[in-house]
């Protein structure tokens, strides 16, 4: 079995610079994340982990037990599972970043009449949270999921200048099925140890 930070590495290194909508040049130096805070069902402690892309174009957040699922044999709480990580996302004096889009991917085996839900968002300390987006899936389907939201350019929240803010990230999957159904289920975690959850940032000098 591959481990969070490896397959998190590995996939990283495969992004492309231009992947990220970058208003001005990446910074050189090394961008580390550090996890200040885990709270949520879909995320136990040790169940998360992030990794900065080599070429500092991304961040990808890799959880390892995020499931929903709904049907028979489960419980109550079961069909709706979330998670939210307070990041401390250290930058080079001189930049500030933004998110300009986010891919979204996890695994789903939803049958008949059954509907998978995920959705997201996130924000700066201090700030509004972004406008949740909400991605919607049907059975019968057994197969990895995948979806993407992407920020206008004027849009795009950059971090103020000169200070250092938490990054709230927000994840929730949901199931939809009658308790009576066969049991369908959704992950944030892809099962062939893939990165589900990619963040591209966008660059800003400071003046």
């Amino acid at each position: 079995m591959i481990s969070a930070i490896s397959a998190a590495a590995m996939a990283l290194s495969l992004i492309s610079p231009v992947s990220a909508a970058a208003a001005d040049s990446t910074p050189p130096d090394r961008i580390t994340v550090d996890v200040v805070t885990v709270n949520g069902s879909g995320c136990r402690p040790g169940t998360a982990a992030v990794a900065v892309s080599p070429d500092n174009s991304a961040f990808t957040v890799t959880y390892s037990d995020f499931l929903a699922q709904a049907g028979q044999g489960t419980a109550a709480t079961d069909f709706r599972k979330n998670c939210q990580l307070g990041l401390r996302i250290n930058i080079p004096q001189g930049f500030t970043y933004g998110i300009a889009s986010a891919d979204y991917r996890g695994y789903a085996n939803l049958k008949r009449n059954a509907t998978g839900v995920q959705k997201a968002s996130y924000y700066f300390q201090g700030h509004s949270a972004t406008g949740s987006r909400t991605h919607t899936f049907y059975g019968p389907s057994d197969d990895n999921w995948q979806a993407t939201d992407t920020t206008e350019v004027s849009e795009i929240v950059y971090q103020p200048c000169g200070e250092k803010r938490i990054f709230n990230v927000n994840a929730e999957v949901r199931v939809i099925a009658k308790a009576d159904a066969p049991t369908s289920f959704m992950t944030m975690d892809s099962i062939d140890g893939g990165v589900n959850t990619i963040y591209h940032f966008s660059w800003k000098t400071c003046p």
